[in-house]
């Protein structure tokens, strides 16, 4: 029998503790708690993070991408965050292309596991976003 490492014994650890707290986190889905957060529409995005900050400033879809660039050096961290993000992208206006170029990019910081990892999510929600355009 091999011994667990301290980080797993720490999750093991913390998967109790939640458990204890609430048993219903056992089954706890992360794509599903994202259903509850709806994807903002475009004006929205603009008053809130976009040019509603400051006239001369980035436009909502840039700091998405800005977003997606650091997402994607947190690596398989943030999977939710990553999906939400490229949701939300997409909804400012941001094509295919512009998404995969800022992951790519991403590469040479965060190495190519991240990128990979970050670029799957994104393909997943493009793949969800092309069968809710048809």
């Amino acid at each position: 029998m091999t011994e667990k490492t301290p980080f797993e014994l720490m999750m093991q650890q913390a998967q109790e503790m939640a458990k204890a707290f609430n048993p219903a986190l056992e089954s706890f889905s992360p794509r599903e708690y994202e259903k509850l957060w709806p994807t903002m529409p475009k004006d929205f995005m603009e008053f809130w993070f976009g040019r509603g900050m400051s006239k001369e400033g980035l436009d909502s879809k840039t700091r998405l991408l800005l977003t997606l660039a650091g997402l994607t050096m947190q690596g398989a961290q943030a999977d939710t965050p990553v999906r939400m993000t490229v949701r939300h992208l997409i909804e400012a206006g941001a094509t295919k292309d512009e998404i995969a170029e800022t992951i790519a990019h991403m590469s040479m910081f965060a190495g190519i596991p991240a990128m990979t990892r970050a670029m799957e999510l994104a393909r997943e929600v493009m793949e969800d976003n092309k069968d809710d355009e048809e």
